[in-house]
């Protein structure tokens, strides 16, 4: 069974907030420990913003 359009909205806004933390959590490392440190951390930050890019455009969900 296919999801409501609320359902899908509440996802994308769950995951976009994940990706929003993890991108803070990467830009904070590099600023408070070091580079090498935020370079480990923008990858998760990275492979999550694009699974919600992508959750978006399979929805038709715009800006």
């Amino acid at each position: 069974m296919s999801k409501t359009r609320s359902e899908v909205l509440k996802e994308s806004q769950t995951k976009g907030i994940a990706a929003g933390a993890v991108t803070v959590g990467a830009v904070a490392a590099g600023v408070l420990l070091s580079p090498y440190i935020a370079v480990a951390a923008a990858v998760p930050a990275v492979y999550l913003s694009i699974k919600w890019w992508k959750h978006r455009s399979e929805n038709g969900i715009k800006f």
